[in-house]
């Protein structure tokens, strides 16, 4: 019982505190609900006031951009405004220009028709002063031909030959100043190069002849060299195949033949057998072999030696043997290896003139005539052999390209060929360098004064200073001045293509007029 009033007033208890609550939290929420309502009241003024500043501020902007919007487009409107009055000015122009256009094709077609209108009596009156010219001109070339004597054809090739002949003048003009020019241009720098080359190579010429002079301790010499019966000379000569003169010169014999390097082999030998005092046949031959070897190795030390100076190396043994044999070979007199080592100086000072390798210059104008060396039983031009032995001994192609062309045999294809060329000419040029027989200097003269003799016009012709000028008098009733030009240029091309000589030859064509009158 007590347990069930425990509960009971428990349960009241709980009821009165939920009641009690409840009263609490409704009185709470009425004055949540008062103080929310209040706030909202609050909230919605400021609204109603947030809102009319906005619509104030939004109402101005509104007019601010529509006072912007017209003026833009009153802007507008008035910049359309003028477009459009300028756009209808330019209209107005180009209206009056096309007025005025049209009004000018008007006339102009006015004018045309006009002219067309009037062509045809223009035509007829072209035609009849056609007509009437052409009477006149064949009237006018009858009364040529009558005061003339020449026939149309006829004037023609006279005026034909009047216009080659002036142009013949005028070409004979223009040739000469051309080579004026190319003269004044060209010649100064080459002839500075070679005089050079000649003063820094000058040296002395002397004409060698044909026999040697050994000379005897005594006139009993002459008996022991003849021998009994003549034995000993024969077999000296045959031995060495020159001939011994032994004359009444006194203390002397005189060695005659025309291959240098016997010569040599007979005066060694016949001085080495005049030391030993033996002459007899048998001594003579061995003198005279050994006297052979000794000189063919003598030539291989004359080959080094030549290159060793001009400062040339690794040319092949075979080659210096050939150079050494220049030593005993000549040309027109000149001795064959003191022309070759001339030659080299030469050529070596203008490549350094030009920037060319020296030593190929050089080595090609020692080598140049090293074909004239080779036995007489090659055939063929030295400059070729020459080439060919190079090529064999597998010497630089400029250098048998250079021995082979110094001569035009066959077609340069370096300036070192130019180079040998010129120092050759060089070299053979000069005064007493080589020997010419009279016959041949007399048909050489004769030759050249033949060839200017066959021009038209040639009166005389004279060759003077032994060759080297040709002076071409002319008949000055036939060749003019302008003529006497082309004719001097004539000549001398006629000369190089037909005659072969050392150096230049000068042509001058001689005109000259006398008139002569005599007073009485």
């Amino acid at each position: 019982m007590s347990e069930l009033i425990i509960v009971i007033v428990s349960a009241v208890g709980l009821i009165a505190g939920y009641y009690a609550s409840y009263i609490m939290s409704n009185k709470l929420a009425a004055g949540k609900i008062a103080n929310a309502e209040d706030r909202a009241k609050n909230i919605v003024s400021e609204a109603e006031k947030e809102a009319n500043n906005n619509k104030k501020e939004k109402l101005l902007e509104v007019k601010e951009e529509w006072h912007k919007r017209k003026q833009e487009f009153e802007s507008e409107a008035q910049s359309r405004k003028m477009k459009m009055q300028q756009a209808e000015k330019q209209v107005k122009y180009n209206q009056d220009a096309v007025d005025q256009r049209n009004e000018e094709l008007k006339k102009k077609e006015r004018n045309l028709q006009s002219q067309l209108d009037q062509l045809p009596k223009r035509e007829e009156t072209i035609k009849n002063k056609t007509a009437e010219a052409e009477k006149l001109v064949l009237d006018q070339k009858k009364k040529l031909e009558e005061i003339s004597g020449l026939s149309r054809d006829e004037a023609k090739r006279e005026l034909i030959s009047n216009f080659i002949n002036e142009a013949k003048t005028e070409a004979g003009q223009m040739i000469n100043k051309i080579r004026d020019e190319a003269k004044s241009t060209a010649q100064r720098e080459a002839q500075g190069i070679i005089i050079q080359a000649i003063q820094r190579t000058a040296s002395d010429h002397s004409v060698e002849t044909t026999v040697s002079v050994v000379n005897l301790e005594s006139d009993e010499m002459k008996g022991r060299i003849i021998g009994r019966e003549g034995r000993n000379i024969r077999a000296f000569e045959a031995a060495t195949g020159i001939d011994l003169i032994i004359d009444d010169t006194p203390e002397a014999v005189v060695i005659s033949g025309f291959d240098p390097f016997r010569r040599e082999v007979a005066k060694k030998a016949l001085e080495k057998l005049m030391l030993d005092g033996r002459i007899h046949p048998t001594r003579i031959e061995e003198l005279v072999e050994k006297t052979k070897k000794e000189l063919e190795e003598d030539i291989v030390k004359i080959g080094e030696a030549t290159t060793l100076d001009l400062g040339l190396h690794g040319m092949h043994p075979e080659l210096l043997k050939y150079v050494g044999k220049m030593k005993y070979r000549s040309s027109y007199g000149q001795n064959l290896l003191n022309h070759s080592i001339e030659v080299a100086y030469v050529c070596g000072i203008m490549a350094a003139e030009l920037g060319l390798d020296t030593k190929i210059a050089k080595r090609a104008g020692l080598l140049h005539d090293i074909g004239k060396c080779v036995d007489k039983d090659t055939e063929g031009p030295h400059a070729i052999i020459g080439y060919e032995l190079a090529k064999k001994y597998k010497e630089i192609p400029a250098v048998f390209n250079a021995i082979g062309a110094h001569h035009e045999d066959i077609e340069m294809e370096t300036p070192y060929a130019v180079l040998v060329q010129a120092a050759d000419s060089i070299s053979g040029a000069r005064p007493g360098a080589r020997r010419e027989s009279l016959e041949n200097y007399v048909k050489r003269l004769e030759k050249l004064e033949g060839l200017a003799n066959n021009f038209e016009g040639v009166a005389k012709t004279f060759a003077i200073q032994a060759g080297r000028e040709v002076r071409v008098i002319v008949e000055p009733e036939k060749v003019d001045d302008s003529s006497a030009d082309s004719m001097a240029a004539e000549i001398a091309k006629k000369i190089e293509s037909e005659m072969e000589y050392p150096g230049q030859i000068k042509v001058t064509v001689i005109r000259e007029r006398r008139s002569v009158s005599v007073a009485k």
